[in-house]
C-alpha cells in the first residue's frame, strides 16, 4: 500500500477544513508543521496535490443564512465552495515557492503543473471537496488517496453517542457505505463523503482515512511504517 505511493511519487491528499480553520480559527501553528512535513517529502521529488476543506469558517457562514432564514442549498453549497477557496488560496500562499500558481477549481480540468504542489479547492454545488478529490486522483492516475481531518478512526457508530461503536482499521467500501450512506448535504458531517465513496468504489480506489493533527502518525504512513488510521480498501475481504 504505502510502497505503492512511495513509488509513484504523486500524493493526494484531501486536507480537512477542521484542520485549518477549528473553532477556535486558523490553526497556523498546525499549518507551519503541515508545510515542514510536505517541504520535507519534496526535498526527496515526491509530488502533491492537496485539497483544501471548508472548516469551521464554512459552517459559520452556513449557519448564519440558515439563522436568517435562507434555505437554498444550492445557495449554501456556493458559500461552502468559497470557503474552501479561501483555504486553497491560504495554502497556496505558504507553499508558494514549490505550488502552482492556480487554485485547480474543477477538478475535472487537469493541469499540466510541472511544480510540486498543486492545491485544489471546491468545484460547483453537488460536489464535496472529498469529490473533487477523488476525481483529481483519477485524472492524475493515483490509486490512494489520504483523507486528514479530525478523527483517528472511522467508527461503526458516532462514539460520542454509543459506547460499544467500535473502531475500523480496515474495510470494504460495501461496508463503509453502509455507515455512511448514500446522500450528500453542504455541511454533512461524515468520515468521507457518500457520494465520493460511490466513486472510489467504482474506481477501485483506496483511501486511507487519518488524524491530520497527528503529523507523525501520517509521515510514519508514507514511510511505510505502523500507523493508526481506517483503510478503505476495495481488495479487502473481512470487513471490520
Amino acid at each position: 500500500m504505502t510502497e505503492r505511493i512511495m513509488k509513484s511519487k504523486l500524493i493526494v491528499i484531501s486536507l480537512g477544513g477542521s484542520l485549518i480553520f477549528p473553532p477556535e480559527g486558523i490553526d497556523w501553528k498546525f499549518l507551519k508543521k503541515f508545510k515542514e512535513l510536505i517541504l520535507k517529502f519534496v526535498k526527496n521529488n515526491h509530488r502533491f496535490v492537496i485539497i483544501s476543506g471548508g472548516g469551521n469558517i464554512c459552517r459559520q457562514y452556513q449557519n448564519a443564512v440558515l439563522k436568517i432564514g435562507v434555505v437554498d442549498k444550492e445557495d449554501r453549497d456556493w458559500i461552502g465552495i468559497h470557503s474552501t477557496r479561501l483555504n486553497g488560496h491560504l495554502l497556496r500562499t505558504i507553499f508558494r515557492k514549490h505550488a502552482h500558481p492556480r487554485i485547480n477549481k474543477n477538478p475535472y480540468q487537469k493541469f499540466d503543473f510541472r511544480e510540486k504542489i498543486l492545491i485544489g479547492a471546491g468545484w460547483k454545488p453537488g460536489f464535496s471537496t472529498d469529490l473533487d478529490a477523488v476525481i483529481l486522483a483519477k485524472e492524475y492516475g493515483a490509486k490512494t488517496l489520504i483523507n486528514l481531518s479530525n478523527i483517528d478512526y472511522v467508527y461503526t457508530k458516532d462514539p460520542r453517542k454509543f459506547a460499544d461503536a467500535k473502531k475500523i482499521k480496515e474495510t470494504t467500501w460495501n461496508d463503509f457505505r453502509k455507515i455512511v450512506g448514500n446522500k450528500w448535504d453542504p455541511g454533512l458531517k461524515a468520515p468521507f463523503d457518500p457520494v465520493a465513496s460511490k466513486m472510489a468504489e467504482e474506481l477501485k480506489m483506496e483511501v486511507v482515512i487519518m488524524n491530520g493533527k497527528k503529523l507523525k502518525n501520517f509521515e510514519n504512513y508514507l514511510v511505510g511504517k505502523k500507523f493508526q488510521g481506517t483503510v478503505i480498501n476495495p481488495h479487502t475481504k473481512n470487513a471490520i
